[in-house]
């Protein structure tokens, strides 16, 4: 699509693109404090509905933290932050808080939720449609506690699906992955952003995939957010 057009180009692109869209998360000059670490340091971002955000950034640089703040788990200590109050959030964070005495599938069916669903039968669909696009038909029947971590990493990620949030928020969900296993992830996302207009937020070092998406990317350093741009830049 980009062929023979410049990065100059390509940014009035999306800039044009998403001038319209309405701005879900708004931060300006957020800080978070735990105690004597900060976390945070004066952040300022504007994420648009539908749009696909990277967070990038090397292991303790803040990249939970603003995922926690974005997903309201917590709160900022300095600054202001517009948090949608009235848009529903799926988040799968490194602790999955799967039931391990259960099943793959008896945690998946925990999340049926009647007023999203015509039917039962339509949640099963779906279910089942998204353990097939990740692999896991045949290992349904394992229980989470006998589970590897790419498996309890697909349950959950499943199940946050299921409950067809607004917002899809994810801390390294790729990271018991293998490649062929992340772009697949990577592609499923992709989908339900463009077909039902899902907001991603994900967290990953895998700048690869990162990569080969339209989407924004957001690169932090201890707690500050030093680079904001399209992630096909990279």
């Amino acid at each position: 699509m980009f062929q023979n057009v410049s990065k100059d180009q390509r940014a009035d692109f999306f800039q044009e693109e998403h001038q319209f869209q309405k701005t879900m998360y708004k931060l300006d000059n957020v800080g978070v404090k735990f105690g004597s670490l900060q976390a945070l340091k004066d952040v300022n971002l504007r994420i648009n509905e539908g749009e696909i955000v990277f967070i990038t950034g090397a292991s303790g640089a803040g990249k939970t933290t603003l995922l926690n703040l974005l997903a309201g788990n917590i709160l900022q200590t300095s600054g202001t932050a517009k948090i949608p109050s009235k848009k529903f959030s799926a988040q799968v964070f490194q602790e999955l808080r799967l039931v391990p005495n259960m099943t793959c599938l008896e945690n998946l069916k925990l999340v049926y939720d009647p007023s999203l669903y015509k039917t039962k039968k339509e949640f099963n669909n779906d279910l089942k449609e998204l353990a097939k696009i990740l692999g896991i038909t045949k290992r349904l029947n394992i229980k989470i506690g006998d589970a590897n971590g790419g498996l309890k990493q697909k349950v959950a990620i499943i199940r946050a699906l299921l409950t067809r949030p607004d917002v899809f928020i994810a801390d390294e969900p790729t990271s018991s992955l293998d490649y062929e296993n992340a772009k697949r992830l990577f592609d499923l996302l992709n989908v339900y952003n463009t077909k039902r207009g899902m907001t991603v937020i994900w967290a990953s070092h895998n700048r690869d995939l990162v990569g080969r998406f339209v989407g924004k990317i957001l690169h932090l350093e201890n707690g500050r957010l030093i680079h904001s741009g399209h992630a096909c830049f990279i």
